[in-house]
């Protein structure tokens, strides 16, 4: 972030990563999931979260709420899903916003694979260039003038 020094940053949250979804190999918590928008948070620029992935629908749920509520500064809100909710039976068997990681899946990433990739990806993330810039300037209103007289006598000579 300190290199390119992105003027935005657009953050997809697909949710297909999460414990339990259909077709992800993955075993993050709905917690994990929300670090990792509270990190991005975290640099102060403007983000647009996008939702997709996620093939578990209250898994997707539980995910973007807690999310949401990350995003708004109230990531302290409550794990049981409330009874007067409509679709309160979707979270059953437990009706918690957190998930628990499964205990079958075994977690292959050593803390020495994690630091090897970390520091390759740092590594080849350093050699990039700062940001691209664009010099921005007001249009002068004279030639936005011009360019409509242009257009009009070209129109007339059609």
């Amino acid at each position: 972030m300190d290199v390119y020094n992105p003027g935005a940053v657009v953050l997809q949250c697909g949710a297909d990563s999460l414990t339990g979804d259909r077709l992800g190999c993955f075993n993050l918590t709905v917690k994990g999931h929300g670090d990792c928008v509270k990190f991005v948070k975290s640099f102060n620029v403007p983000l647009l979260i996008l939702g997709g992935g996620g093939y578990t629908i209250n898994n997707v749920a539980r995910c973007w709420a807690y999310e949401t509520a990350v995003l708004v500064d109230k990531e302290d809100i409550a794990n049981e899903v409330p009874v007067e909710d409509a679709y309160h039976e979707y979270y059953a068997p437990n009706y918690n916003l957190h998930l628990t990681p499964s205990i079958s899946m075994t977690n292959s990433n050593t803390k020495e694979y994690l630091k090897k990739y970390k520091t390759q990806i740092l590594q080849h993330l350093s050699q990039l260039q700062g940001s691209p810039s664009v010099q921005m300037q007001e249009i002068p209103q004279e030639s936005l003038l011009v360019d409509r007289i242009l257009s009009k006598e070209a129109l007339e000579n059609d």
